[in-house]
């Protein structure tokens, strides 16, 4: 299981490289000090998230329309007892969600290429009242994986998006998961 240690550990990563974002993400900083176990979807009023950015050809980007949100996002998702790290997390909900075949992807670098902080709506059916995400993003790369069966129950469909029309659905962390400086590439 993922410690909250290994989650400030990785955020502290992250605005080393990324200093710029340090006010925006303060307040979910002193929420990881508390010690709170943030890897559990139970802990309120704030928990871990993680997303997947698969790029195939540095031209594409695997996205999902997100059946409870009505959001074409990312895959992603909570995490599991199970995970291991916060990148593990994000594959195994990347294969989940989207049925692509874990052999044809490649992780990217172990820092996340984005964090961000957000309100989530009340979910009463699921017993959740409204909280935050701190969702932990990573970068995969493919050459050739294809999108296999979705998980109905939170994704309506996957579909490979271009480059700019990815960024303009979801935002900037589009452009760091194809960052050619990279030597992921």
């Amino acid at each position: 299981m993922i410690t909250d240690a290994q989650i400030r550990a990785t955020l502290t990563d992250y605005l080393r490289r990324h200093p710029e974002e340090a006010a925006a993400l303060a307040e979910p900083a002193r929420m990881l000090s508390q010690g709170r176990d943030l890897a559990s979807r139970r802990t309120f009023p704030m928990h871990v998230t993680v997303g997947a950015l698969l790029v195939r050809h540095r031209a594409e980007i695997l996205l999902v329309e997100h059946r409870a949100y009505g959001l074409t996002l990312q895959p992603g998702g909570h995490l599991e007892p199970t995970d291991s790290t916060l990148i593990a997390g994000a594959a195994r909900e990347l294969v989940k969600e989207t049925g692509v075949d874990v052999g044809t992807i490649a992780p990217g670098p172990p820092v996340p290429v984005y964090v961000e902080f957000g309100e989530v709506p009340a979910r009463p059916e699921k017993d959740e009242p409204a909280h935050f995400h701190l969702d932990f993003g990573y970068a995969f790369a493919t050459s050739y994986a294809e999108i296999g069966r979705v998980q109905e129950s939170e994704v309506e469909s996957a579909e490979w998006y271009p480059l700019e029309v990815a960024e303009r659905l979801v935002g900037p962390r589009v452009g760091r998961a194809v960052n050619p400086s990279s030597r992921f590439w």
